[in-house]
């Protein structure tokens, strides 16, 4: 899963630190200054220096202070000495949240008003070989390839390639969604700011399943669609396939168009969006999950089928020069690399990604790519999280007004390691001290990313089940138009789900009457789940079977041949 994780981390969960600021000279209302501090009407000192002053003496009032760009302004200033004091905090920082987690391995970089201030490994690569990471080894990206992406376009935006309010279906004819109003007219920037109606992850079980990137993007015009324009719902392959749309204007392939576009103008040669450039490099860090204490490595990735949602792997020392061209507006070394229009729009609010709690809350917004919210100080951060559960967490935050960056890429599944780092940093700079246990606070948000919600979890069988039928009644060949054909047969040990393309074989275990058990695999998968059996027009078979795991927008429904 390219999972939707809680940006920047979300600001509902900060805190406004107990900051006293005051400007010497402005004083409004009846008042007096005296040494910079200003005296209630009515008291001794007041009245004696009104008297000296005479009574139509009118309070100091400085109209004219230096012009500030007031969208700009922050009343809770940094001083230059807190981003070196932060960054020397950082290996403690990373010292205790890997003490805690006890996740493998870590890399982190930070960058300041253009140059890397750090750029450091932590842990191992692998829990199997135990050789060290360094600045150089390379990870799994996840979701933060979002925010390379929308860098890509807009330079394909700045070289007239595209523009961002260009329909798909100007440069990929053959797209379809749902409706044909949104297919004619949804464009470059509602599918990188999620804005397009398609549900929430539309496409990404079918990864799972080993479909291609053709056939993803060819099934999404079977999902059924909220408002267009007006809802936010976080889609790998939405985003992918006006990526691959920017690409068809320009070149021959999304990951041709990326080095050409961003990673060989900046040098970023460990940077790739193709899944066998990560598995050549020597210096690559290994995918892990954690079960119970232990971490495990126990899977591998590729995840050419989404890119450019997904699928880019990078170290440090690249995603340091990527966060100075991105805070530079597109400039690298003095020269223009990235239309810096282009790229403002990346990182400005197209939709609502968070709503409010509560009345004092914060609002989260999606830009382009890239998440882009308020922090509790008044500044802009840019910031995208990335994640595969099976084993790759990532996570940036810059923040503009003070030409500052953090990545952290990890080799453990997403449990909030990346984000507690950079959020305790980022404390550090605005505020010189640690505001919130942001671990803790992380805990249960991500913890609800692994909650199974079968109707069969948690749950055991009946202790007096209702006999199933003959196996003939459930063996068969059952159509869907989204996942295609399934095959159900019975083999010596039972009965059996076969799910193409490979096939996936899910060996049912028997529940109760109709219903089935299974176990599906993949980025997504969460545990146990349920198949159940309704009766067709024939008495002697089943007339359709419905997969739960499959059905979450409501397309996981099989007839029978």
């Amino acid at each position: 899963m390219v999972r939707d994780m809680p940006q920047n981390p979300s600001p509902e969960f900060s805190a406004t630190p107990p900051v006293e600021m005051g400007r010497r000279g402005l004083f409004i209302g009846a008042g007096i200054a005296v040494a910079g501090t200003l005296l209630p009407p009515g008291t001794a000192a007041a009245a004696t220096l009104a008297g000296a002053a005479g009574p139509a003496a009118a309070p100091a009032i400085d109209l004219h202070p230096p012009a500030v760009d007031p969208s700009t302004q922050t009343l809770v200033p940094v001083p230059d000495s807190r981003v070196p004091a932060a960054v020397a905090a950082l290996d403690t920082i990373v010292g205790e949240v890997m003490a805690a987690t006890r996740v493998p391995g870590l890399s982190v970089a930070v960058v300041h008003r253009g140059e890397v201030l750090h750029a450091k490994g932590y842990g191992v690569r692998d829990v199997r070989t135990r050789v060290p990471v360094d600045e150089k080894t390379v990870f799994h990206l996840a979701s933060v390839s979002k925010s390379l992406s929308a860098t890509v376009v807009a330079g394909l935006v700045g070289r007239r390639a595209v523009a961002w309010t260009d329909p798909i279906v100007k440069h990929l004819p053959r797209f379809a969604l749902a409706d044909s109003f949104v297919t004619a007219n949804v464009t470059l920037a509602d599918l990188f700011s999620h804005s397009s109606g398609l549900p929430e992850h539309a496409g990404d079980l079918l990864e799972d399943l080993g479909y291609d990137q053709d056939y993803i993007l060819n099934a999404l015009r079977l999902e059924k669609l909220d408002p267009f324009r007006a809802t936010y719902a976080y889609t790998n392959f939405g985003l992918t396939a006006a990526g691959v749309a920017a690409a068809a204007a320009a070149g021959p392939d999304w990951a041709m168009v990326a080095d050409d576009v961003l990673f060989r103008p900046l040098g970023m040669s460990a940077t790739s969006f193709r899944s066998r450039d990560f598995d050549t490099r020597s210096n690559r860090a290994a995918m892990h999950v954690r079960i119970g204490k232990d971490w495990v490595q126990k899977f591998t990735r590729d995840a050419d089928a989404e890119a450019p949602a997904g699928g880019a792997s990078s170290n440090v020392l690249d995603m340091a020069r990527w966060m100075v061209l991105r805070l530079a507006d597109g400039t690298w070394k003095g020269g223009k690399v990235i239309d810096a229009d282009a790229l403002t729009l990346t990182g400005t609010p197209h939709a609502v990604s968070s709503p409010p709690g509560s009345a004092p809350a914060r609002t989260g917004f999606y830009g382009l790519g890239t998440n882009s919210g308020v922090d509790y100080t008044g500044r802009v951060r840019w910031s995208h999280s990335g994640a595969f559960a099976q084993g790759a967490a990532t996570s940036y935050s810059l923040l503009p007004d003070l030409d500052l960056g953090i990545v952290v890429l990890t080799n453990g599944m997403p449990l909030g390691i990346p984000e507690s780092i950079g959020a305790y940093f980022l404390d550090l700079v605005v505020g010189a001290r640690i505001e919130n246990d942001w671990s803790a606070l992380l805990d249960p948000v991500f913890a609800r990313l692994y909650v199974n919600p079968s109707v069969l979890a948690g749950k055991t069988p009946p202790a007096h089940p209702a006999p199933p039928r003959p196996d003939s009644y459930y063996t068969g060949t059952y159509l869907n138009d989204y996942y295609g054909p399934v095959q159900v047969v019975a083999r010596g040990d039972g009965l059996h789900v076969l799910m193409p393309p490979r096939p996936t074989d899910y060996p049912l275990q028997h529940w109760d009457g109709d219903r089935f058990a299974f176990l599906p695999v993949g980025e997504n998968a969460l545990g146990i789940t349920e198949a159940t059996f309704a009766p067709g027009r024939q008495t002697d078979v089943a007339g359709s079977m419905r997969l739960e795991f499959y059905d979450a927008t409501g397309l996981g429904s099989f007839t029978r041949r």
